[in-house]
């Protein structure tokens, strides 16, 4: 959609009003937390183009040193409260199957998502040309990344195996947003590190994961059946992802999820 806005640069910050739907948005580039926030403000953060969190002032102080490369700060008009925003921004983004820091689906009134919803296309819309896209990491290294799949009530009824990178499991896709990791399944017990010795994005959010679920195994195997949001999270979980997981689980007629639910 065409937008008008008016935006003002500096030094390692763009500022961009959209003055017909009272709507600030900023992009700072910056490693750090600053020390001023906005109260009334909605926050993202993102590593490289990869968004990991959305949020108020309160959630974002309360996370433990964590790893980002820029900052998006999000004014909205004050008739609609913030939280509103920063839920119905979480709703879409686990839909995206975007991994976040924190934030779980919660449900918001149908007037506000009426209210809220040209904003969001407007700052979807900046997002995307600004480079931090509101999608999941798409890793480009074959052509199945970039494919789209649908669930099927007949795929849920389905086991699928995975046996790769140290680890072992019996998983199913039971719901749209929703995938089985049944009781038994063996874990990877450390994720690989970076060339440089670093710790890589996908062994944070595997651990988050794993943290969150820490009373569901033991000695890496899983004590059980653990419930998670998209084949991104189960990757993630059982051996730190690596691989395109859609052609890690197959059935046992050797047939893979990708293949089975993959639209052309």
């Amino acid at each position: 959609m065409p937008l008008t806005t008016q935006v003002t640069f500096a030094k390692n910050k763009t500022h961009i009003t959209i003055e017909p739907l009272e709507t600030t948005l900023s992009l700072i580039k910056t490693k750090n937390i600053p020390k001023k926030l906005d109260p009334n403000a909605t926050y993202l953060l993102y590593l490289d183009q990869a968004l990991i969190f959305i949020g108020s002032q309160t959630e974002l102080l309360s996370l433990e040193t964590p790893t980002f490369t820029t900052l998006v700060s999000i004014t909205i008009p004050t008739d609609i409260d913030s939280i509103y925003l920063q839920r119905s921004l979480i709703n879409i983004a686990l839909e995206k199957g975007v991994v976040l820091l924190s934030g779980a689906e919660t449900n918001v009134p149908t007037n506000i998502t009426q209210q809220l919803t040209n904003i969001q296309e407007a700052l979807f819309l900046i997002l995307e040309n600004t480079g931090h896209p509101f999608e999941a990491l798409v890793i480009k290294k074959a052509k199945p990344a970039k494919a789209r799949h649908k669930w099927t009530k007949e795929v849920s009824e389905i086991d699928f195996f995975i046996d790769t990178r140290d680890s072992l499991a019996t998983v199913r896709w039971i719901k749209r947003n929703q995938m089985l990791i049944k009781k038994g399944a063996t874990m990877m017990a450390e994720a690989p590190l970076n060339k440089d010795g670093s710790v890589g994005f996908s062994a944070k959010m595997g651990d988050k994961i794993r943290s969150e679920n820490s009373d569901k195994f033991k000695n890496f195997v899983t004590t059980e059946d653990i419930l998670l949001k998209s084949v991104n999270e189960v990757g993630l979980f059982l051996y730190f992802a690596g691989t395109n997981s859609w052609l890690e689980m197959i059935d046992q007629n050797s047939k893979t999820l990708n293949e089975w639910t993959v639209v052309d």
